[in-house]
């Protein structure tokens, strides 16, 4: 090769490896914000790793998500406590009596002492007591407890570490993460178990011929003793009243995430009456009843398909005096027919005490009408 062809060959080899090494770098730049090829051990080619931009806004969501959650947790957790329920002493097969125990859970929400829980949680107690989140042990006393909406106010004397502030339940909405906290079998205490609203406004038959309503269901666990702990979101309010769970039995398919909270709305009315008097205000007519399924009517050859059959009418109160008798069965309440989803309770419960409501029943093969003016229920 002559002196000139191989100055022009180095020129051109020098020319080559200084653009490759152009390249290389600016790919060692650029490949932060590019697509690029790589080769893998395997001699094949696979995608560039996630650019550094897109990994740090996923993993900034991810620290504030779970930032958002510890926030939430350090906030409520202190607030927290295990509602130890005393009952009743029972006889024994030696004499004397044992006094069986039951736990549940509660949260404070009032500095002065008032804490919240479920009213299945503390009925037939002897005794109460609560758990704070340090371990310390104070007694309790039963302020008020409403049955057909599951929510009891203890108090507790002395200072408390601190007290959760309720959020707007009407706000929620399904898919937004939501925090429950208790004491699950009664022993792990502060369990945090997180999951989202699934839905709300739920409702759910209950054995004692009312529907609970106003629910919010949940797939955060919630188990046994987890009762009457708070249902918390992100903000660290509580939205909730945790109160039950539904796993399926007999020839039900087992369910998995199926949780109910009370809406916060709805509990904190309920608690706000029971502290101001002790009880919550419930409509009164003065009848024994049973409540009538299309199956019953059936099965007893009634003309209708739902309805508050009565067994017996107490003298002198607001279902005599306004000329319902035993053996009638009303049909409607205040213009609402009853059926599968207007329960004869719920539409009760609907009204106040003093209100005149127009009441719809069948006698004698006939309908009729008359106007009830509802007294108050006796509080037990």
């Amino acid at each position: 090769m002559d002196p000139i062809a191989r100055l022009r060959s180095g020129f051109l080899a020098a020319l080559l490896l200084a653009t490759a090494a152009v390249i290389g770098f600016g790919g060692a730049v650029l490949g932060a914000g590019a697509t690029y090829l790589a080769l893998r051990p395997d001699g094949k080619a696979s995608a560039a790793p996630p650019s550094p931009e897109s990994t740090g806004t996923a993993q900034s969501m991810n620290v504030e998500i779970e930032t958002a959650l510890t926030d939430a947790v350090d906030r409520i957790a202190p607030t927290v406590v295990t509602v130890v329920n005393h009952m009743q002493g029972q006889p024994t097969l030696f004499g004397g009596s044992s006094q069986p125990t039951a736990s549940g859970s509660g949260v404070i929400i009032d500095a002065r002492g008032y804490v919240v829980t479920n009213n299945h949680v503390v009925q037939g107690s002897a005794s109460l007591e609560v758990v704070l989140a340090s371990g310390e042990r104070r007694a309790a006393e039963l302020v008020g407890s409403d049955l057909f909406s599951d929510i009891a106010v203890l108090r507790v004397e002395g200072s408390l570490p601190a007290a959760a502030p309720w959020g707007n339940s009407d706000m929620l909405r399904p898919g937004e993460t939501v925090i429950a906290i208790g004491s699950p079998l009664g022993e792990f205490t502060n369990t945090v178990t997180v999951g989202v609203v699934s839905a709300t406004g739920r409702s759910i038959e209950t054995s004692s011929g009312y529907r609970m309503e106003d629910l919010i269901q949940t797939d955060a666990a919630i188990n046994r003793g987890n009762s009457g702990g708070p249902l918390v979101n992100l903000a660290g309010q509580v939205v909730g009243i945790n109160t039950l769970v539904v796993r399926g039995s007999g020839s039900s398919d087992v369910a998995e995430g199926l949780g109910f909270a009370i809406a916060g709305n709805s509990a904190r009315a309920i608690a706000d009456q029971l502290i101001r008097q002790g009880y919550v205000a419930r409509p009164y007519l003065g009848i024994t009843w049973a409540w009538i399924s299309p199956a019953a009517a059936t099965l007893n050859r009634l003309p209708l398909k739902y309805g508050a059959y009565l067994r017996e009418v107490v003298s002198g109160g607001p279902a005599a005096e306004a000329g319902l008798e035993p053996g009638d069965t009303i049909t409607a309440l205040g213009g609402v027919e009853l059926d599968r989803d207007h329960p004869f309770i719920n539409e009760l419960l609907k009204h106040s005490p003093g209100e005149t409501v127009e009441v719809t029943f069948w006698r004698d093969g006939e309908t009729r009408q008359t106007e009830v003016i509802l007294g108050e229920r006796p509080q037990s």
